[in-house]
């Protein structure tokens, strides 16, 4: 959604600081931490079995849910960047139907997911075409997991409602919430009762619906202490059509984004189990490396779609500057942490020598990763918080693109080393790509 400001708002202006930049950044950062946490927690529990086919299976089962439900993510992105919007023109009435909407928008789809279930597995491993036990365990773990689906979807719009307030501190303490209950769970199912794969796959059940619980019940409860914005303006055509269109955009842009890592998931299976085991510990690392990234990105799209808003330039500017600091200084640290203790990491992660053996050699390249993707990561944020849905697809598309084509010529010459730098790649195209835009967006966007 790419609508420009209206004139004849007033501007209200703010100042973005370092100090409301971290207030954001931090906590959302230590929330999304728990996230690539879970994944290595997952894949540790399992690991302990000493079975590669069950940790590929993990691996690919878990790649097929994040194209599913990060295909989805506009419930939590779109729902930032209008909500943050509204937070900037003191529209409190608003905010809340932004929320309504997404949050019904999460249960038609979560229901409609669950019962595509048969279909989606059966696509998910027509497309990773693993070997067979690989096969298996993946059917297994996907078949529970499915059911979590409104309740995912229902989280995202909840966080998202939150994000666009800037209320970091409440987003933390409901991924800790959420992300805390599933590893319990996962550990306790499928260690303690020796339940393994299928243990893990009813954690993150669990996990999501203790989540879910927890935020409606806070929404709840405030919002029940102020004005409560009425069911008309909730089902407003115009508002629903705004926000289908924005997330249409957001979609197309999420499930490119998640293609690529299953391409690169695919592409490490057609290698070897071994290979795609090795991948699946190091993707592991880029998530937590993303992560860190996505704190940074978070408060640029409250802060950017604020600013949007308000109607006040210097606040955009500030933000976009601010957050492109602290995000390079935070991508330089995560590469020198896994450059050091990578390969301990690795070694707790996984019992099998065979896996350890080839993770070791492709370290680095997981290492370095968040340098070349701290700006894909940022302007994305950026983006998000300012609705500029079209421009972000038609970046993301044309970066897939690229990738894809990448892919195919630097793994046939390099085999895994080629297919780390095609997703190097991949970042750095997006990246400059929306950079080199956003000047003029910024200018049409603030025109008097």
């Amino acid at each position: 959604m790419d609508d420009a400001v209206s004139p004849q708002r007033a501007v209200r202006p703010f100042q973005v600081t370092n100090r409301l930049v971290l207030a954001i950044a931090l906590p959302m950062t230590l929330a999304y931490l728990t996230t690539p946490l879970l994944g290595i927690v997952d894949t540790a529990v399992i690991g302990q079995f000493g079975d590669a086919a069950l940790l590929g299976g993990l691996a690919a089962g878990a790649i097929v849910f994040d194209v599913v439900f990060t295909t989805f993510n506009f419930l939590r992105s779109g729902t930032t960047g209008l909500v943050a919007q509204a937070f900037g023109r003191d529209d409190v009435l608003e905010e809340q139907a932004v929320l309504w909407r997404a949050m019904a928008l999460a249960i038609v789809a979560g229901l409609i997911v669950i019962l595509l279930g048969p279909l989606i597995g059966a696509a998910g491993v027509r497309f990773i075409d693993p070997e067979p036990r690989v096969a298996e365990a993946m059917t297994a773990y996907m078949a529970i997991r499915i059911l979590a689906a409104p309740l995912s979807l229902m989280n995202y719009a909840i966080l998202g409602y939150v994000l666009g307030r800037g209320e970091g501190g409440l987003g933390l303490a409901l991924q800790f919430v959420l992300n805390g209950a599933n590893i319990a769970l996962s550990i306790f199912l499928g260690l303690h009762l020796g339940w393994g794969l299928e243990g893990v796959a009813w954690g993150t059940v669990g996990g999501e619906a203790l989540g879910a619980v927890a935020g409606l019940g806070i929404l709840a409860h405030r919002l029940s202490k102020g004005p409560r914005v009425s069911w008309a303006r909730v089902a407003d055509i115009a508002a629903i059509m705004r926000m289908i269109a924005m997330n249409r955009d957001i979609m197309i842009r999420s499930f490119s984004l998640l293609a690529s890592y299953a391409l690169f998931t695919r592409q490490g299976a057609q290698f070897s189990t071994v290979t795609l085991a090795a991948n699946a510990v190091l993707m592991n690392f880029f998530l937590v490396a993303g992560y860190f990234l996505d704190g940074m990105a978070t408060a640029a799209e409250q802060l950017a779609g604020r600013a949007v808003g308000a109607r006040f330039a210097p606040a955009f500017h500030r933000s976009v500057r601010l957050t492109a600091i602290w995000g390079f200084g935070l991508a330089i640290i995560m590469t020198g942490i896994f450059l050091l203790f990578g390969n301990d990491l690795v070694a707790f992660i996984i019992k099998s020598e065979s896996v350890r053996e080839v993770a070791d050699i492709f370290l680095p390249w997981a290492a370095l990763i968040s340098i070349s993707g701290v700006l894909a990561f940022q302007m994305d944020g950026i983006f998000i918080g300012a609705t500029w849905s079209r421009d972000m697809r038609n970046m993301m598309l044309m970066s897939f693109a690229v990738y894809v084509a990448c892919l195919v010529v630097l793994t046939t010459y390099f085999g895994n080393h080629g297919l780390w730098a095609a997703l190097h790649i991949f970042l750095i195209v997006r990246g400059l790509g929306l950079a080199a835009i956003l000047p003029r967006r910024a200018r049409q966007a603030f025109a008097s």
